[in-house]
């Protein structure tokens, strides 16, 4: 059970997902218009629309509610509850035509994960979640699956094309330590790590967007998600994620990416 202003906080995140699957559902049968940002990573119309929307919708909400997006960047971070938006997680999938691609929704409280929703209109899967409560796919509860050992564990990694030359030699000791390692599926991995279809998750590159969401699910469903060097998500969180349904194989995961 959740007190009533989670619930409350919980069911605004909710409807704010149905607008990004509504504006990723009308964008996905019409031609999309790419450019590439100064990092070199895709944006799209329906990217900028999309946060665009959203902001306005919490601005009218909760005006003195905090937003932190990909496309617009920060206003009022030192609020009591700020809202993390990722318009199009997985813009080049969606440019692609790979259904991996959702908008995710994640709302802190004190400066740490909260409320996460995980929505993919392609797939037609939503994650949901309150950290250290609960966690949702679809309505139906979830939890993450025991595997304390690195040598049985299923993993992801969202691109090593994302880390950086410093990174690489940390994601090949973990990639000789665990049983399988799975690519290219954005943050719909951390659903499944949720759904205690994975075990561990190991990326770099992210921004405080991309994790905020993710990390409410899984803390929701029983698993644990940190920086490589264990300290928890924050606003200023670096951007090496370590995830696991597992406490026991998120210190074994520590421990090999050093």
């Amino acid at each position: 059970m959740t007190d009533p202003r989670t619930s409350e906080i919980l069911r605004f995140a909710e409807r704010l997902a149905d607008v990004g699957r509504a504006e990723l559902e009308r964008a996905a049968a019409e031609e999309t218009r790419v450019a590439t940002k100064a990092d070199s990573t895709f944006v799209t119309d329906t990217d900028r629309a999309i946060e665009a929307r959203l902001r306005r919708i919490i601005g009218r909400e909760y005006p003195d509610h905090g937003i932190l997006g990909e496309e617009y960047g920060p206003e009022r971070l030192d609020a009591n509850v700020v809202w993390l938006l990722d318009p199009v997680d997985g813009t080049a999938p969606f440019i692609a035509g790979i259904p991996v691609y959702g908008t995710l929704i994640g709302a802190a409280r004190d400066g740490r994960p909260w409320i996460g929703v995980l929505d993919y209109p392609a797939t037609g899967d939503r994650w949901t979640g309150v950290d250290g409560a609960f966690a949702e796919r679809n309505g139906a509860r979830v939890r993450t699956r025991p595997c304390s050992a690195l040598a049985d564990a299923l993993t992801t990694c969202s691109s090593p094309d994302f880390f950086r030359d410093g990174d690489q030699p940390a994601l090949n000791r973990v990639r000789k330590e665990v049983r399988y390692t799975l690519y290219g599926a954005s943050s719909f991995a951390f659903g499944l790590l949720a759904a205690g279809r994975t075990d561990l998750a190991v990326d770099s590159g992210l921004k405080a967007y991309d994790v905020f969401a993710p990390a409410a699910v899984i803390g929701g469903a029983g698993g644990v998600m940190t920086e490589w060097s264990g300290a928890g998500i924050t606003l200023e969180s670096q951007d090496r994620i370590v995830a696991t349904g597992d406490p026991t194989l998120h210190a074994a995961a520590l421990d090999v990416l050093g």
